[in-house]
């Protein structure tokens, strides 16, 4: 019987408050998170934390080794838990992370974390590609304002405009309330 499991990715400090590269509404966005954890947890449910670290000290954030780069006490790994890091945008590259979700015989994936045009984007699309049936909960995902050519891109709407896509054709994009009522 195949199983659902709880993707929470790169929710570490260097993204909170007070870190080295602030993302907008990530306390929120970790709010979020932590109900999910808290059903996935209750439901004896596996769940994977998935953390950056650059590989050299002169990293912009999540340098190695550093406070920073520590996934955040509001969803903090508890005894048990898979943690994989990672190097790479898609935390399927170059990880265990498939090996260990086979191993849970999850097929369907819950993905929250930051950023979503990045690392979120990347694990969906590659969790699709690998055959598995995403949800994001867009509520508890974070990211910041983008420059392109000179335009700055608010933070509410690069995160739209990726749940949007990632809505299209690779995902279940719902809030964490619904996606919590169809457990």
């Amino acid at each position: 019987m195949s199983t659902t499991a709880l993707l929470l990715i790169d929710f570490q400090n260097d993204y909170f408050e007070g870190g080295k590269w602030r993302l907008n509404e990530t306390e929120a966005a970790a709010s979020k998170g932590a109900e999910l954890l808290a059903a996935f947890r209750e439901r004896n449910l596996p769940v994977v934390h998935v953390r950056h670290e650059f590989p050299t000290e002169d990293a912009p954030f999540f340098a190695p080794g550093s406070p920073g780069a520590q996934i955040h006490s509001s969803v903090a790994a508890a005894d048990g838990e898979a943690i994989v890091t990672k190097s790479q945008i898609n935390c399927f590259r170059d990880t265990n992370l498939k090996e260990l979700l086979d191993t849970e015989n999850a097929k369907n994936l819950v993905v929250v974390g930051a950023m979503s045009h990045m690392c979120v984007d990347a694990a969906v699309r590659a969790a699709a590609d690998h055959g598995y049936n995403c949800a994001v909960a867009h509520d508890a995902c974070a990211t910041h304002d983008q420059e392109f050519n000179g335009t700055t891109v608010p933070a509410q709407e690069v995160h739209a405009a990726f749940m949007a896509a990632l809505g299209f054709a690779y995902a279940n994009v719902a809030s964490t309330k619904e996606l919590l009522s169809e457990m």
